[in-house]
């Protein structure tokens, strides 16, 4: 393919998407969609893990058009999940994907100081989470908050993607104390979850009271011991991020055997299966969101190594983004969803060959930088 014809798709595709998120904010509004079934989007709470891709999308679009409609449905998004700070019993670990997208975006693109308020209130209350003898952020809450302390020793992959929020909070308030508790978490992380393959386990769950690790969960994965495509594709980018908060190699270097690993195991079209070590394949779905997160994570990675390894993982990247524009988006009205064929939560039966909006969020965020928007939102 030709360098002039193989930038050109790029532009084809960012435009396509710019109008695309046009047409799903005359569906979506100010709501908090989640998952695309029969070509329509749902709409969840904003206590939603997933409450913050939609105002993330509309911030990706608004930065490059300047179109008021779509910071105007980002704002409403977003001053609707006051609700969640002032609640607080229901907020948990991902607080880093609902304020990074929504009001660090917005701090970032408009100097708003009630947004960069906001998102310093749950980077208080994300460091809160820290267990200082396990070295760990906490996942989720007990349900209704029992005394039980059933998952107080859980960690979860997927809050590599949080920690980001603290290391802004740290560079914002002249303050090392968020990201000291990030990279603990992180080099956790690295300790605890990884195999020598580069593969990673979703969950690893650890003795509250003695920060010991007791085992790990296949949590979204198929088991235990297997590789979630999804988790892997948190890893890569969530390290990456780390490494551009801290140039600490030890980052630098997880982030490559994810990203080594995930590209070993891509099938043909190189979207993944939903996760690396199935049984059997026959009969397994995709998973387009997993291919987006990682190939905006490569396209990070590509940002901190030399030339020749920068090539290789950029050229990873668009051929990822390419397969998916190609063969899994979806441009106009037939679906309400850019990317198709995500799956959400398979050993629970929950959304499965759907569009997921973070699979569009990772998608349009990674186009974005292939055109040469190199700020982010994390």
């Amino acid at each position: 393919m030709k360098a002039a014809a193989y930038e050109a798709w790029i532009d084809e595709a960012w435009e396509k998407a710019v109008a695309k998120i046009g047409l799903m904010s005359q569906a979506i509004g100010s709501g908090f969609p989640h998952v695309s079934k029969d070509g329509k989007y749902d709409g969840t709470e904003p206590q939603a893990w997933t409450s913050g891709f939609w105002p993330g999308l509309l911030w990706l679009a608004y930065r490059d058009t300047k179109n008021e409609a779509f910071r105007q449905l980002a704002e409403a998004c977003e001053a609707q999940m006051d609700v969640c700070i002032d609640e607080y019993t229901r907020l948990h670990h991902d607080v880093g994907f609902m304020w990074s997208l929504s009001s660090v975006a917005n701090y970032k693109l408009t100097g708003s100081a009630e947004s960069k308020l906001r998102a310093l209130k749950v980077a208080a209350w994300l460091a809160s989470r820290f267990n200082l003898k396990g070295g760990y952020i906490r996942a989720w809450n007990n349900n209704n908050w029992k005394a039980d302390g059933g998952n107080a020793g859980w960690a979860i992959i997927d809050c590599m993607m949080n920690l980001s929020l603290l290391f802004w909070a740290s560079a914002e308030i002249g303050d090392p104390r968020f990201k000291h508790i990030a990279a603990e978490h992180a080099n956790t992380v690295l300790r605890e979850f990884f195999r020598e393959d580069g593969s990673c386990c979703h969950i690893a769950a650890f003795d509250p009271e003695t920060g010991q690790r007791v085992g790990t969960l296949g949590g979204q994965g198929y088991a235990p011991e297997s590789a979630w495509a999804r988790g892997t594709a948190w890893a890569l980018y969530g390290l990456a991020l780390c490494y551009h908060y801290t140039k600490d190699d030890a980052y630098l270097q997880g982030s490559k055997r994810s990203a080594h690993f995930f590209l070993a195991n891509l099938p043909e079209d190189l979207v993944p299966y939903w996760d690396f070590r199935l049984p059997t394949l026959e009969g397994a779905p995709r998973d387009s969101s997993a291919a987006a997160i990682a190939a905006s994570g490569l396209l990070l990675l590509a940002e901190s190594v030399p030339a020749e390894q920068s090539r290789l993982y950029a050229s990873a990247a668009k051929r990822i983004l390419k397969s998916l524009a190609d063969h899994y988006a979806v441009w106009d009205q037939q679906d309400e969803a850019i990317l198709l064929h995500g799956t959400g939560h398979y050993p629970a039966g929950k959304n499965i060959d759907v569009g997921l909006i973070y699979g569009d969020y990772f998608f349009v965020e990674a186009l974005a930088k292939l055109r040469g928007q190199r700020d982010m939102f994390w």
